[in-house]
């Protein structure tokens, strides 16, 4: 049992440690409860060093590649030269252990709130009241993500909130799994706790968790629990569905629900969370330009929308409620060397790439849309929305400057190694920051790291407005009009609604689908306004999951796709003799698909050998939540020989057996 004890019952001297080291005080061997969390500082100290084990998309330090730039790999957006185990039934298996299913960073939270509160509500520490006030509800927001991010892993988990003793009758009591609908009200309690105490600005400026970041993540939080009730509504992934394995538990053999209440709950509470930053946002989102190249030869800023993403220091940023800061003296990344050098190890898709409107409001299909073809890259984006002119990299681009002249992008490096392969062709620009140094230089990258931003709350608040609601109300329609005149198309979003095919749209887009049937063209293009404004910032899976989006691929795999490889593009990979660099081949040398399977470049089709995802993306939909790892069962069993004596049930669909995939 020792082992689950150190992710549930970590001793005080450890816990003290961890965070001692950012203090000048006694010895540690003389740190105890008694001498400490009397102070804003005490409480400031610990509360910084809970940040690290909290689950935030940030890159790094000392990160290679695109980082959080191709955290939407794997999904209909952007994908990375291996295929996931996630799309192949049968080779996800159920792990030994676990790094999600823990609990030493809930515990390290656990144990502030038990030291502190009693001290705080006896006014007994010093210092600021607003800075204290300010450190207990970073805690409590901090602990509302840690418990989000177990929520859209597993569902279902143990609800814990007190320190716990090194006794294993206890703590397998503790263990007991509790609905994913109560975790989602724990956040949510949690996170109003937090907006109780924060304010809108730290002595940190938005280094760290702010009030509006915390109502952006209840905003989170609930529209991911309410669309995904709405959506998995009866399925095992639901509490109280046909096969919810929790019916299974003794301990809740009493628990009813009324999904639709919950439902509607859920989704008032995302509506009126998102509100309060969108109105604050809707008028003061950052500024676009329409220019493609963010800096000039003098560095200066010619596009601040394009900035946002790219920028050392983004507290002028009005849209930008709270990002991570790195220095060069303390922290550092080199993904400036990915983004500026080579593709990678990703790609957007063109699924996603076509999903795009043209600046005029229409889809590429529809008549009078002006769209240009695919035939070279300059024409796939020309006349389109400015977020995929923006963001997707060119053959030609300037890249950085060197002694004031532009550096320039080569064609796309589909033939790369792995690691920096443009997987489809469509290479990722967003986060550029043209600076020579980062580009070239290991170690000196410090670009920002964006957490949340503005733009995300007008897209809840639309979301699920409508979906409580049927139609737009006068929020909803303002807030989409804003987003669409910021990337420089049309704001008649009815046009846009009124001139979409489902049919077409399907093809490339899984969001087109919940439970297996096309959603309608308003809230579909609702979706797509969400999937276009966050490219490349790694929303796309949590958004998937909670429509339910691939139910479609179980028995029509999904075949991944990139640029047309197979027209004009093809000419740029020639030997100097003028032959071809392209291989069509089923052994190792093939590097390209035949064009008999597609004029368009499929990235998982190259060749045969030992290629499990050649034949497309499938789906089971056990996978929408993760396996929880053997050690929990056997640690939490009496006999531990016997699995099924665990208080701990599995997720749907998955063994209890280490090494073994899908019943």
């Amino acid at each position: 049992m020792k082992r689950y004890l150190k992710y549930i019952a970590l001793s005080a001297g450890v816990l003290l440690a961890s965070c001692d080291k950012f203090l000048d005080r006694e010895p540690l061997d003389k740190v105890t409860p008694d001498n400490f969390f009397n102070t804003e500082s005490d409480l400031l100290s610990y509360a910084i060093n809970l940040y690290p084990d909290v689950s935030f998309s940030t890159i790094p330090p000392g990160q290679y590649g695109l980082s959080v730039f191709k955290s939407d790999d794997a999904t209909d957006n952007q994908v990375a030269p291996a295929g996931n185990a996630r799309f192949l039934p049968g080779e996800w298996r159920v792990p030994s252990t676990s790094k999600e299913w823990n609990f030493e960073s809930i515990r390290k939270c656990n144990y502030f709130f038990e030291k502190v509160l009693p001290k705080y509500q006896a006014n007994e520490i010093k210092g600021s009241p607003a800075n204290i006030k300010q450190c207990i509800g970073e805690v409590y927001a901090l602990r509302a993500q840690i418990y989000f991010v177990r929520l859209q892993n597993f569902g279902d988990f143990p609800i814990i909130t007190e320190v716990l003793p090194d006794e294993n009758a206890i703590l397998t009591e503790q263990s007991k799994r509790r609905p994913q609908n109560e975790v989602a009200r724990f956040i949510l309690s949690d996170l109003d706790k937090a907006i109780a105490l924060l304010s809108e600005s730290t002595p940190n400026g938005k280094n760290r968790i702010n009030l509006n970041a915390a109502y952006v993540l209840k905003s989170r939080v609930a529209l991911y629990e309410g669309t995904w009730l709405k959506y998995h509504k009866g399925t095992a992934q639901v509490p109280g569905g046909a096969g919810w394995p929790g019916a299974q538990a003794s301990y809740l053999s009493n628990f009813s629900i009324n999904i639709d209440d919950e439902i509607k709950f859920f989704l008032t509470e995302a509506k009126n969370a998102a509100k309060v930053v969108a109105d604050k946002m809707v008028n003061n989102l950052t500024p676009n330009s329409g220019v493609r190249v963010a800096r000039d030869a003098s560095m200066a800023i010619k596009n601040r929308y394009f900035m946002m993403f790219a920028d050392d220091n983004m507290e002028s940023y009005d849209e930008v409620i709270f990002w991570r800061k790195y220095s060069r003296t303390e922290q550092t990344h080199n993904i400036q060397m990915e983004l500026a050098r080579n593709g990678g190890g990703s790609g957007y898709t063109k699924g996603l790439v076509d999903s795009y409107l043209m600046k005029n409001g229409l889809p590429i299909y529809a008549s009078g849309s002006g769209y240009l073809g695919d035939e070279t890259l300059f024409n796939t984006i020309e006349k389109r929305d400015d977020r995929l002119r923006l963001f997707t990299k060119l053959d030609n681009d300037t890249l950085y400057y060197h002694e004031g002249t532009p550096v320039k992008a080569p064609v796309p490096e589909i033939l790369n190694p792995a690691e920096t392969r443009a997987t489809t062709g469509y290479r990722v620009k967003k986060g550029l920051n043209y600076s020579e140094a980062d580009a070239t230089t290991h170690y000196r990258g410090i670009t920002g790291s964006i957490v949340f931003r503005g733009a995300e709350a007008l897209l809840n608040y639309i979301e699920a407005q409508y979906l409580l609601d049927g139609t737009l109300d006068g929020s909803s329609q303002t807030y989409w009009r804003a987003l669409r005149t910021r990337a420089n198309v049309d704001p008649d979003f009815q046009k846009t609604i009124n001139a979409t095919d489902m049919e077409k749209e399907k093809l490339g887009d899984w969001g087109a689908y919940s439970a297996g049937t096309l959603v309608n063209t308003t809230l579909y293009n609702i979706r797509r306004e969400r999937r276009n404004e966050f490219i490349a910032e790694g929303m796309r899976w949590a958004d998937l999951k909670r429509w339910r989006s691939m139910e479609q691929i179980k028995n029509t795999p999904y075949i991944v796709e990139g640029f047309k490889i197979w027209g004009t593009m093809k000419d740029w990979y020639k030997n100097q003799d003028g032959t071809s660099k392209l291989v069509v081949s089923d052994t190792d040398k093939g590097n390209v698909n035949p064009q008999s399977n597609s004029v368009y470049l499929r990235p998982y089709q190259r060749n045969k050998v030992n290629n499990l995802y050649y034949d497309g993306y499938k789906w089971n939909d056990a996978h929408y939540f993760e396996p929880i790892p053997m050690d929990a069962f056997r640690l939490t069993s009496q006999n531990q020989a016997n699995l099924d004596g665990s208080v701990i049930y599995q997720n749907p669909g998955w063994s209890k057996v280490a090494g073994e995939s899908l019943k």
